[in-house]
């Protein structure tokens, strides 16, 4: 009677194989989630810092934007760097949370000197020369010089004869903690098609 070798279960060397297909199975699957993670975590931080709109209400910033047109928002442009002459920002009158975004230029900021005097804007003794208003003449708070705090910025519509601005007692002069961000890009308007604000 002949026996022959029983036949034992899986060799060694196959059963290390097995282990080895399954700890990279189970890497590429870690991999795929950790990156499908950084992707979503990228896009909300990318929507968050440039895809907040809001929508220009009113004249005030024509030529520059157009009513109903909607603007991009930088968030995060001045958490680096302050806001400087001639950006259009974008804040809430009065830091009130339930007032709609304005967008207007700044023309002034901390410590700067303001006078509006014969239509013409003058910034620390000397005329605004990168206004693109042809004139301001109603100078409202601004006919009397005013001196900018440590936060306080002056703002302005391009469109001066039609524009409630850092002139008006209810807007007056804009504190950092108002500003929202930047308004950095501007969606198809009425008289514009897309394009960075200047």
């Amino acid at each position: 009677m002949k026996f022959g070798r029983q036949k034992s279960g899986p060799s060694l060397s196959y059963i290390n194989r097995e282990r080895k297909v399954n700890i990279n199975i189970l890497y590429q699957i870690l991999q795929c989630i950790f990156l499908a993670f950084i992707a979503v975590f990228l896009g909300v931080a990318l929507v968050f810092a440039f895809g907040i709109r809001t929508s220009v209400v009113g004249e005030s910033m024509e030529p520059t934007l157009s009513n109903g047109q909607e603007v991009l928002i930088n968030k995060i442009a001045y958490q680096f760097s302050a806001p400087k002459q001639g950006d259009v920002i974008v804040f809430r009158p009065n830091g009130n949370e339930n007032a709609h975004l304005s967008v207007k230029r700044v023309v002034a900021t901390p410590g700067d000197s303001v006078l509006i005097k014969q239509g013409k804007v003058v910034i620390n003794g000397a005329v605004y020369t990168k206004d693109k208003a042809e004139d301001t003449r109603d100078a409202g708070v601004a006919s009397s010089e005013i001196v900018l705090g440590a936060d306080e910025y002056f703002v302005l519509g391009d469109n001066r004869r039609n524009s409630e601005d850092s002139r008006s007692a209810n807007i007056g002069n804009i504190s950092r903690g108002m500003i929202e961000g930047k308004a950095w890009y501007h969606l198809k308007g009425r008289n514009s098609e897309a394009g960075r604000i200047e």
